[in-house]
């Protein structure tokens, strides 16, 4: 889909400036987007810290400012059944969520399609990723700025979502973008970058977790010698790769294991423990985007990816083996961490393939 002036255009607007900028570049190459600012914080009892009366201060003054309707929905409802309860079953069993990614795929091109986009030919975002069109077939594509491209959190969309997403930011650096905001004078110019996961505003994740999961006492245990070194307040506050947080002398100590069944953390001690790093990370399916990149007769293909988000790819080889997938990295990484997500990107890491749910990890040599 190519958009033309003419295009409808609904633009998803949080407060911020990235989606602030995205809306000032779609109004400047013509177009004039419906806003939309989706409500999804915490209404929960003991809950009500939530930054969204600012953001809607934001989103109300660009209306204003820009001459566009908007429109301020409720998803409150379908993030909580989906992503709010996803991330709490997935930290039950002992993993590590990705809410946000989940949040993209389900609620802003899910659900806010299903009652409003629908309407629109284009759902334009404030992301830092980029698409690209080969032989007629959409890519999702990374972003120029290697810190900010947040492909790795798209990485579970679906193709007709894709071909429906609007990335105004994709080929801007953030430098770039806060200069766009200072220079036209724009409101959010100078606001913070949001961090955290998205539904819990200034909550403290760990609070989040307790008002849900509650705690429950269990030992802290040296994986190299089994001596108990102390005791956490239940398995689902730690992350495996964790350093603080542990409350332990004598460290830097690692979080390397997760017992669920017995509520027991094990750690190993040192700056650099070799528990940390595998070369190996397992998937049991994988969510390509486009088309799968396996060429024909082929169940190997050279590739780089991410096992979290940083600016990093790495490269390695992806195997797939009847319906099971592997990827062999070609150098030791750190926190492979089972419920995350290994996003797959092209050997010259411009196109991002999909991601899959990782399952394990391992050291082979």
């Amino acid at each position: 889909m190519i958009l033309s002036p003419n295009s409808s255009v609904a633009a998803l607007i949080s407060g911020g400036v990235d989606s602030s900028v995205a809306l000032h570049l779609l109004c400047e190459a013509g177009f004039r987007p419906h806003l939309f600012y989706i409500q999804i914080g915490m209404k929960e009892s003991g809950f009500l810290d939530c930054p969204s009366e600012e953001d809607i201060e934001m989103a109300n003054w660009l209306s204003r400012h820009y001459n566009l309707p908007l429109e301020k929905v409720s998803l409150h409802k379908e993030y909580w059944d989906y992503v709010v309860s996803y991330t709490l079953e997935t930290v039950k069993a002992g993993l590590t969520p990705h809410p946000d990614m989940m949040c993209n795929k389900l609620i802003k091109f899910g659900f806010f399609n299903t009652y409003w986009g629908k309407n629109f030919d284009a759902i334009a975002t404030g992301h830092y990723a980029d698409k690209v069109i080969i032989d007629g077939i959409h890519h999702l594509a990374t972003a120029v700025d290697p810190v900010k491209d947040q492909t790795d959190f798209l990485a579970q969309i679906s193709y007709e979502q894709l071909c429906k997403a609007y990335f105004p930011l994709g080929r801007l650096p953030k430098k770039e973008v806060r200069q766009i905001a200072e220079k036209e004078g724009l409101v959010t110019a100078h606001r913070k970058d949001s961090q955290g996961i998205c539904f819990l505003g200034k909550i403290n994740y760990n609070d989040f977790l307790r008002q849900y999961l509650g705690e429950k006492p269990g030992k802290i245990v040296d994986i190299d010698t089994g001596a108990v070194l102390g005791e956490h307040k239940g398995y689902w506050f730690h992350t495996i790769g964790q350093r603080k947080g542990l409350g332990l002398s004598g460290g830097p100590w690692f979080v390397v294991r997760k017992e669920v069944e017995e509520n027991t953390i094990f750690v190993s001690r040192g700056y650099d423990p070799d528990l940390q790093y595998g070369n190996i990370v397992d998937m049991n399916e994988v969510n390509f985007i486009s088309i799968s990149p396996f060429p024909e007769e082929s169940d190997s293909i050279p590739i780089t990816f991410k096992v979290r988000h940083t600016p990093e790819f790495t490269s390695g080889t992806l195997i797939k083996e009847d319906g099971f997938y592997r990827v062999y990295s070609r150098e030791r990484i750190q926190g492979i961490a089972p419920g995350q997500y290994c996003t797959l990107y092209s050997q010259d890491a411009k196109l991002c393939y999909g991601s899959g749910m990782i399952i394990g990890g391992a050291m082979k040599e």
